[in-house]
């Protein structure tokens, strides 16, 4: 593989986690990969600075990259406490957003297509997240369509994730990734991950069976020069599924309303967002289905980096 290091975004702290437990949450993620033989690179933006986070282990690689790319900083660990902190503060940063973020000197949690754009510049080869965005309902008219995908399209960096929340068009969203020459694969599934669920109803456009199977596909990506990027998708663990299905039955219930009330366009999201905490059991968080996703993921990812 081009890089034993393994990117993990830095949105899991922003977005998925109350402040108190963002660093909590890093550290524990961070271990998982560290367990598995890989090295965590956290991708951020402070202060204007874009920051790849650093260990000893990637010290000497990392140095060298910098000398070349000088528009790439270290992240420390106490940067990355500092992120943690900052939570909601920091600006959720796409690919859009990059050059305004560091112009004016801002804090930037980055998502799936600017981290993949950082990670390539600095040779990291697979990046994990939850989930990639994707279509939105009625994307074909709002043309509500997310960076993440267009991304995959242009930047050769493998993304492991869960698939595709249904509160996006997830047939539409593959249908999609094949315009832009994305190659999808499930893992040990013919059907394409919903994220809270194991199936979407969605066929996968390929499989891969094994972590060999996973890193042959990586490496043949990057010996043929392919400029594009590949997402795999791991279903969630069969025995966090129950819960999943909670949420998956909230996120049914709040479209139906949607349409019953005729909310679209810009409007939806919101509104499909704070039905869905309004509806799911009080038992159940989008904290703890979202860390369990990547925890399997980042020990997967992992592996794959060593085969």
């Amino acid at each position: 593989m081009a890089s034993s290091a393994l990117s993990r975004i830095a949105n899991l702290q922003k977005h998925f986690n109350p402040t108190s437990k963002n660093l909590e949450t890093a550290k524990e993620v961070e271990a998982i990969i560290r367990q598995n033989g890989a090295i965590p690179a956290t991708i951020a933006i402070l202060d204007g600075l874009p920051c790849v986070e650093v260990t000893e282990q990637f010290t000497s690689s990392f140095i060298g990259i910098v000398a070349i790319d000088s528009c790439i900083n270290c992240l420390s660990v106490e940067e990355l406490e500092r992120l943690a902190i900052l939570g909601r503060k920091a600006q959720k940063t796409a690919r859009r957003d990059i050059a305004h973020v560091v112009a004016t000197g801002g804090n930037g949690a980055t998502t799936v297509s600017a981290t993949m754009f950082f990670a390539a510049k600095v040779g990291i080869a697979i990046f994990v997240t939850g989930g990639i965005g994707g279509v939105h309902r009625h994307g074909e008219s709002t043309l509500d369509i997310s960076s993440d995908l267009t991304e995959l399209g242009r930047t050769p960096v493998a993304v492991v994730s869960a698939g595709v929340k249904s509160i996006l068009d997830i047939p539409r969203t593959l249908e999609y990734l094949e315009t832009q020459g994305v190659c999808v694969a499930a893992y040990q599934t013919n059907e394409f991950p919903a994220f809270f669920t194991e199936k979407s109803g969605c066929k996968a456009p390929s499989r891969v069976d094994s972590l060999e199977d996973c890193a042959r596909l990586i490496d043949s990506s990057i010996n043929l020069g392919l400029t594009t990027g590949i997402l795999i998708a791991l279903p969630i663990p069969r025995e966090h599924s129950a819960s999943g299905n909670i949420i998956e039955s909230a996120i049914q219930k709040a479209l139906k309303e949607a349409r019953e009330q005729n909310v679209t366009g810009s409007a939806e999201t919101p509104f499909l967002l704070a039905r869905v905490l309004r509806l799911r059991s009080p038992s159940v968080s989008y904290e703890n289905i979202d860390l369990k996703v990547p925890d399997g993921e980042k020990g997967f990812s992992s592996h794959v980096l060593r085969s």
